[in-house]
């Protein structure tokens, strides 16, 4: 591990108890000023315990905020009452860490408005602070609203616009598929059926992805699936895309220009990444009395 540059991730689920309407970095100064080391402990134990934690976080984050917003409503189970987000088609099976989000729990006494994203040992930013938690959760809106791994570069574009996030913005958030790995049901019809694809490339995956059956079995998007690099681009440009929808970015298309420039400049990406983070999270937060504060992140008060 020590010869190798991981980047973790930590999806801040953290302790509020004010109601500024407003969302700060200094949001907990006074009230939790230990915060940021909290959770960046238990972040890091949980990376270092299993390396691909941090690509499932990050992912979590991304499809929180693609619902109505930022307010950790994926983080709700079903109830007999009540239908939550967890078992929407993009989730199901799929979204992971949240025991993650539990344990950082135990470590401050009331864990609930989920507020940013903090890269460790990669792009840092400042994270607007403050939201609060969604009494709601719409599983028929994750059906919709999460970009699907089928989708062409028009409707991903209008997706995104959508949600206040510009072509730019989508091109830059798609690089965090240089983390982690995909279930063969979501990219089985690229390798087969797709001509975007390198061939070499479509029959090393079809060795792990058979043409039915295995729909869980998993293969890294890129050939670096724990390193935060931009070794994604490269291999959107190598017509390596790992879904459709990734070959769609370079695919002689309106993004291939930003693809390139990012495959030769990890640095203008991991800039660009940061500033496209922070408007990914500013997606509709819940402040002052809006939401709730929750007790327990996985129910309603």
């Amino acid at each position: 591990m020590a010869s190798v540059s991981y980047f973790f991730i930590a999806v801040v689920f953290i302790f509020g108890c004010c109601s500024n309407a407003q969302l700060s970095p200094k949001f907990y100064a006074s009230t939790c000023p230990n915060l940021e080391t909290i959770v960046r402990r238990a972040m890091t134990e949980s990376v270092i315990k299993e390396l691909r934690i941090g690509a499932s976080i990050l992912r979590l984050f991304f499809h929180d905020c693609f619902v109505n917003g930022c307010d950790a409503s994926i983080l709700l189970d079903d109830t007999p009452t009540f239908t939550g987000e967890k078992n929407a088609f993009p989730n199901q099976n799929s979204a992971r860490g949240f025991e993650v989000i539990d344990t950082i729990k135990t470590h401050i006494l009331a864990l609930a408005a989920r507020d940013g994203v903090v890269l460790l040992g990669g792009p840092y930013w400042t994270v607007p602070l403050g939201r609060r938690d969604a009494r709601t959760a719409s599983q028929s809106d994750a059906n919709t609203q999460i970009p699907a791994p089928f989708s062409d570069i028009a409707t991903l574009t209008a997706n995104f616009a959508s949600k206040g996030l510009d072509a730019e913005d989508m091109t830059v958030l798609v690089g965090a598929h240089t983390l982690g790995y995909a279930q063969c049901a979501n990219f089985r019809s690229h390798i087969y059926n797709d001509t975007n694809i390198d061939p070499i490339f479509a029959n090393f995956r079809k060795i792990g992805c058979p043409a039915s059956g295995g729909d869980s079995k998993l293969a890294p998007f890129d050939a670096t699936p724990v390193t935060f690099d931009n070794d994604y681009y490269k291999s959107l440009v190598g017509r390596r895309g790992l879904l459709h929808s990734d070959q769609e970015f370079f695919n002689n298309g309106p993004q291939d220009s930003l693809v390139t420039t990012y495959s030769r400049d990890n640095a203008a990406w991991r800039s660009d990444f940061a500033e496209s983070m922070v408007k990914m999270g500013n997606i509709s937060p819940l402040t002052g009395t809006q939401g709730e504060i929750r007790g327990n992140c996985r129910f309603r008060n």
